[in-house]
Parts: C-alpha cells; structure tokens; sequence
C-alpha cells in the first residue's frame, strides 16, 4: 500500500508510510504501544485502487504512538443579552500523535 484513508474518532485521514499525524485519543492505547486501524475505506498501491463498501476487508494499517497529550486550551463562553446570564467554560482535547507504517 501507498496510500490508505482511515476512519478513527469520526473523522478521515489520507494515510502513507511514515506519515506522523494527531488523531483523537482511543482508549486503551498508550504511549509507545503499537496498533493497527482496522476502518481502512481505500487502499492505493500505485497500480490497484481498492474501494471499501464501507471498509476494505481484511487491511489494516499498523501505527506506533509517539506522543500522548492534551491541546491548548480552547475558552468556551455561553452568553444571553438582558438577562444577566453568561458562563465561561475551559477545554483541552485529548489527542494521540501516531506514527502510521502501511
């Protein structure tokens, strides 16, 4: 395989080896540990496309964690004019920095 997308934490990424990306957390995973993307929906090998319907059977593409951590802090704010209402919430999403080998 060239290229593959993938399908993890609701969102799709165009994949190729060696390829570092920020995914949404999965648990269980940690960091150093590898594993593999089993919602592979198109495999390219520069010769053969493959189109899932929606997945590809039996490919995976196989990933090794380089960093567990959190983003920067996003200020969420809740606002009504006139009746003195408003909150102020913090949010910090948890993300996987993943190595991606096909």
């Amino acid at each position: 395989m060239d290229i593959a997308v993938i399908k993890t934490g609701g969102k799709q990424y165009v994949v190729k080896n060696g390829l570092t990306l920020e995914v949404e957390k999965i648990p269980g995973v940690k960091e150093g540990q590898d594993f593999s993307f089993d919602s592979v929906l198109l495999t390219d090998d520069g010769k053969e496309t493959t189109i899932g319907s929606p997945t590809v059977k039996g490919a995976k593409v196989s990933a090794t964690v380089v960093k567990e951590g959190r983003s920067p802090k996003l200020i969420v704010v809740k606002y009504k004019a006139k009746s003195r209402y408003h909150k102020k919430r913090g949010h910090r999403q948890p993300f996987l920095k993943v190595k991606v080998s096909l």
